[in-house]
């Protein structure tokens, strides 16, 4: 009777069994899959780096770094993929945009603003404004319309107007590591450097303000009534971000320079109180609902520009070593994961139009915002500062696509209807692929067609006068361009106002250090990208 209540209990309302969960793994076979899931990817970081050497060494430049990291991560995510470790696999190595955001990411934008080197920045402060926020907004209303249109016309699979827009913001984050390197390596025109490093370093805090904003549209279901709230939304947290990452950067620069902790016995306390602050900055403006990765970028610029110079040489050591390291493990580590979870995400590769419709719209959309806002830099600038021609062929170039495109376009699976944000994966998926293996392996190759690399005419020496800017003449100024291209002008002097400012004022109030130093630190070398850390030659 027992046995027959029980087999009752157990049916299911339409008749037969309910079978038994499966009984859980005991604690020892799980730590044990887990032990088995570090030592993979610490075998593969290892890999990944020897690699490296080895094709730098070797300069064997068609399978850069971080394309080598992606195919590693590819190749272990195949074979996980086709074999009975999958679901195991699965539950230790999978590529989470929260764990991306908040542990990867920081450690490698922090290292971006931190590693500016203030004298070439400065100097080409107003073209890599301009590139990084007005081209992104370019580039990205310009893929969101023209994806929209494709799709009204029935060239490829249709998706809603903020969809479309959403998805112009998350491929319109670009990830230049690959030809950064190769500049490094080869050498190049500093000013190049400059607007290629700095334009990546905002672009990424730029793309993911125009996605949220996007995103919390579509979520409140705004319409275009509503553009001029969108426009305030995207600049409240683009704005507010940013003062709160500046704000304790300089919270942090006077705590170091009148807490006295510069003495032998406080050096740890030193390094402890430098480290945790990035990360304060980070959470402060995720908790504010702002954007932690605009924030943690001007706190990484403003704590060096300022914290910095009040550490002891040890400690200053220290930190950009740690730095140095942990943005290299983590940039590396973030292409590995991305390969393995390309190989093991389920995606939709039904919508083949979609995906190469897209690529040829994001080709057109980059060429739309570098060649415009080229134009629009030029006419600010005397004859001997302009951007010459090769240089905005090889930024146009320099727009490869990456873990930011990746991790925003996973979240987006959550975030739009099950059929929209699968295609919206898959085709950034494709378009990463493509761009960091193929466009990164033919990047050398590239530039040296463009006849770009190895040009050091231009050094660091010569932005000794005015930080690089010369005055335009009289007759420059009433040339040609009239009331626009004074205006643009004036914009583009403001920068040699804020560096005044920044010696006259903030140096002296923020930092201990004297003219003589900060003349010294205006003379630092490029700017190191975050790979090249372990590979200085």
């Amino acid at each position: 009777m027992a046995l027959e209540l029980s087999m009752a209990l157990a049916a299911p309302p339409g008749g037969g069994l309910l079978l038994a969960p499966p009984p859980p793994a005991p604690p020892g076979k799980e730590q044990q899959v887990a032990g088995v899931g570090i030592l993979l990817q610490i075998s593969m970081l290892v890999l990944s780096f020897v690699l490296g050497h080895v094709l730098r060494r070797h300069r064997f430049y068609y399978l850069p770094e971080a394309s080598a990291s992606l195919l590693i991560g590819l190749v272990v995510g195949g074979l996980a993929n086709i074999s009975n470790t999958e679901t195991n696999t699965r539950t230790w190595f999978n590529f989470h945009e929260e764990f991306f955001f908040l542990f990867l990411l920081p450690p490698i934008i922090f290292q971006s603003g931190f590693s500016l080197s203030p004298k070439p920045f400065f100097a080409n402060f107003g073209a890599i404004v301009t590139f990084a926020i007005l081209g992104t907004f370019i580039a990205s209303i310009v893929t969101g319309m023209l994806v929209y249109l494709g799709g009204l016309t029935f060239l490829m699979y249709q998706l809603p107007l903020v969809e479309c827009l959403m998805f112009g913001a998350l491929i319109s984050a670009t990830d230049p590591v690959t030809v950064l390197s190769i500049f490094q390596e080869l050498g190049s025109d500093v000013n190049l450097y400059a607007l290629v490093f700095g334009e990546s370093v905002l672009n990424d805090a730029m793309a993911i303000s125009l996605y949220r904003t996007m995103s919390s549209v579509r979520s409140n279901a705004a319409g275009g009534e509503n553009i001029f709230m969108m426009v305030l939304q995207f600049l409240e947290i683009f704005v507010g971000s940013m003062s709160s990452g500046v704000g304790v950067g300089f919270i942090s620069a006077l705590l170091f320079k009148y807490a006295g902790l510069d003495i032998d016995n406080l050096q740890n306390l030193e390094c402890c109180l430098f480290v945790l602050f990035p990360y304060f900055s980070y959470m402060l403006a995720e908790g504010l609902g702002l954007s932690g990765i605009v924030s943690i970028l001007f706190t990484g610029m403003v704590m060096k520009h300022y914290t910095y110079s009040n550490l002891s040489d040890n400690s200053q050591r220290f930190v950009s070593s740690f730095f140095h390291l942990l943005s290299s493990l983590a940039e590396t580590f973030v292409f590995i994961y991305m390969g393995f979870d390309i190989a093991m995400e389920e995606h939709s590769w039904s919508h083949v139009g979609f995906i190469f419709f897209s690529i040829i719209f994001i080709i057109v959309a980059r060429a739309a915002n570098v060649f415009s806002c080229a134009y629009l830099v030029n006419m600010s600038r005397p004859e001997n500062r302009r951007i010459p021609l090769k240089h905005q062929k090889a930024l146009c170039f320099s727009g490869l696509r990456g873990a930011m495109a990746f991790a925003l376009a996973l979240q987006s699976v959550h975030e739009l209807p099950e059929g929209h944000g699968k295609a919206i994966l898959t085709t950034t998926t494709a378009i990463v692929v493509l761009t960091v293996l193929l466009i990164g392996g033919s990047t050398g190759t590239m530039l040296e067609a463009l006849d770009v690399i190895g040009d050091e005419n231009t050094s660091i020496e010569n932005y000794e006068d005015n930080n690089g800017y010369v005055p335009p003449t009289y007759e420059e100024g009433m040339s040609s361009g009239g009331g626009l291209r004074m205006k643009l002008k004036e914009f583009h002097k403001s920068t040699t106002s804020f560096t005044a400012l920044d010696k006259n004022y903030l140096t002296p109030f923020f930092t201990s250090q004297t003219d003589d130093d900060a003349d010294a630190d205006d003379f630092g070398d490029q700017p190191q990208n975050q790979r090249r850390g372990f590979y200085d030659q």
